[in-house]
């Protein structure tokens, strides 16, 4: 097999990401005009993905780590207006926008326009939530779009095999859709709530770090792999399983979450990126089998879904905001009063994503008898234009929108003072921890020692407190900002020295990595203090 067209879609993807951090232009974008324009490159391979591949590949480790980083907390919180949109809105779009589709389009039949509904139903709310984090969105819609982003996709996957099943001939019914539907919800969930504390266990009984992050990475399939074989849904499994370990996170060794972290980070960034890159790698190929659809036929068909799309959020999101409170005392008790800005930015916060592009690429090329699945490139094109569409209007649009509603800011000094007041339990809890240790003569230290411990937690209390107050005049740095700065400077000057002994072979590599990794970890910790 040939690997260097897979090593090249990587190393591309990932540069052309990594270089779209520099500029204003949102990186799935770049990504696909870069690779639209490399499609028509002579010699360049042509990427094609098996349709049976494709979401178990994509979806489990995309699904985990955005999870994993999930608050349970305020989910479950938010459970109904989350349920509302995950559940209610996705299949609300499916048979919208499945019909109109059928209507539009010549030819198309029932059944593939509504795979095609499914298929463009789930937004993906990563980029929605990060713009929120960033403008100061209130933290209840971001938690609200965060959960949908997760929770939606399991029920765009059960409808869209509902549908698969009866376009490719399998004779699907509605009692037998909504058995499927009620086996995958309950099943997922029952397969991920049996598998979480064993596997958390094992988690936090690996004492090597590399055994811990092995499983780590295997986690999101095995969840995946187990729900799909007794016909649940994986995602749920997946999302489930994952928010009981992001729960618990805490449990695992320090070293384990380091690395977690940065593994995970790189698996997404890489999985998003490459995906991105293929839609416009793919759209030559999709292009050039739209058969009597191409043009402005397809053109018109693709600006028509994606004002259906639209359209249809806010059909649901409105009512779904307002008309619980109206006809409920409970609800209006228990949960903040809606407004029209908080529902106009929850409307708009509907792009389509890397779910979308994952279930159109799984669509089979045939269906049963051989014939070639039904406007399959047509359907492959609308979901690349449609996720395309919302990135472009929705995704540029959504901040100047949230700060033309001028929502209310947070408010930096009441959270400082929070931290502040959290730290300062903590650290009289390790004071007090320390003084005990300390009087049990097994654990006698030398003064200094002692009071190396001290400071190190004085100041960790202190730090939070000198943010709200005076800085530095010259430099504009608290004295916490200063100490840290200093203490890289110093590390840095430790490195190079060890460097240079190596190099004049005082010592060897060996020691050289001991002595580097001990600074790395030193390092490690200012930097995530300085965060």
């Amino acid at each position: 097999m040939d690997v260097m067209p897979l090593l090249l879609l990587v190393a591309g993807s990932a540069a052309v990401a990594g270089a779209a951090r520099r500029t204003a232009v949102p990186a799935p974008l770049l990504l696909v005009a870069v690779g639209l324009a490399v499609s028509y490159v002579p010699g360049v391979p042509g990427y094609t993905l098996a349709p049976d591949v494709v979401l178990p590949l994509l979806l489990p480790p995309l699904l985990y780590t955005s999870a994993s980083d999930s608050s349970y907390l305020d989910l479950r919180a938010q459970l109904r207006p989350v349920a509302l949109l995950s559940v209610g809105y996705v299949l609300f779009a499916t048979f919208v926008v499945g019909w109109a589709v059928y209507l539009i389009v010549p030819g198309m039949p029932l059944t593939a326009a509504l795979v095609l509904g499914a298929v463009v139903a789930p937004p993906d709310a990563v980029a929605a939530t990060a713009v929120a984090r960033r403008v100061g969105l209130p933290a209840r819609i971001t938690t609200i779009l965060q959960g949908e982003s997760l929770l939606n996709d399991a029920t765009a996957i059960t409808a869209y095999r509902v549908a698969l099943a009866a376009a490719v001939g399998e004779g699907a019914t509605w009692l037998g859709g909504i058995g499927e539907f009620l086996l995958a919800a309950v099943g997922g969930v029952g397969i991920g709530l049996v598998l979480m504390a064993p596997l958390h266990w094992l988690r936090t009984h690996l004492k090597e770090p590399l055994l811990q992050n092995t499983l780590s990475l295997l986690i999101p399939f095995v969840a995946y792999s187990v729900a799909e074989q007794v016909h649940a849904s994986g995602v749920l499994a997946v999302v489930v399983v994952a928010l009981y370990l992001g729960h618990r996170a805490w449990e695992v060794d320090f070293a384990t979450r380091l690395q977690e972290d940065a593994v995970w980070r790189m698996v997404a960034f890489v999985l998003e990126s490459a995906v991105f890159a293929l839609i416009g790698l793919q759209l030559p190929v999709v292009l050039s089998g739209l058969g009597a659809y191409e043009g402005v036929a397809a053109a018109g068909y693709a600006a028509v879904l994606f004002l259906l799309v639209v359209a249809a959020r806010f059909v649901w999101v409105y009512p779904a905001a307002f008309l619980p409170p109206l006809l409920s005392a409970r609800i209006r008790q228990r949960e903040p009063k809606p407004t029209w800005r908080g529902a106009m930015v929850t409307a708009w916060a509907g792009m389509r994503g890397v779910v979308s592009l994952a279930i159109a690429f799984s669509i089979p090329l045939t269906v049963h008898g051989g014939h070639p699945f039904p406007q399959r490139n047509l359907i492959l094109f609308l979901t690349f234009t449609t996720v395309i569409g919302t990135l472009v209007v929705q995704g540029l649009s959504l901040p100047p929108l949230i700060r033309l509603l001028d929502f209310p800011g947070r408010d930096p000094q009441a959270e400082t003072l929070t931290e502040a007041n959290a730290q300062a339990q903590a650290s009289r809890a390790a004071e007090a921890r320390l003084d005990e240790l300390l009087s049990d003569e097994r654990n006698a230290l030398p003064p200094p020692l002692a009071d190396r411990l001290r400071a190190v937690l004085e100041r960790r209390r202190n730090a939070v407190w000198e943010r709200l107050g005076a800085v530095n005049p010259v430099t504009g740095e608290s004295s916490d900002d200063t100490y840290r700065r200093l203490s890289r400077e110093m590390i840095s000057a430790e490195r190079d020295v060890f460097v240079r002994l190596r190099d004049g072979r005082y010592i060897d590599d060996e020691m050289l990595r001991t002595l580097l990794r001990r600074l790395d970890l030193e390092e490690a910790a200012a930097y995530r203090e300085a965060a």
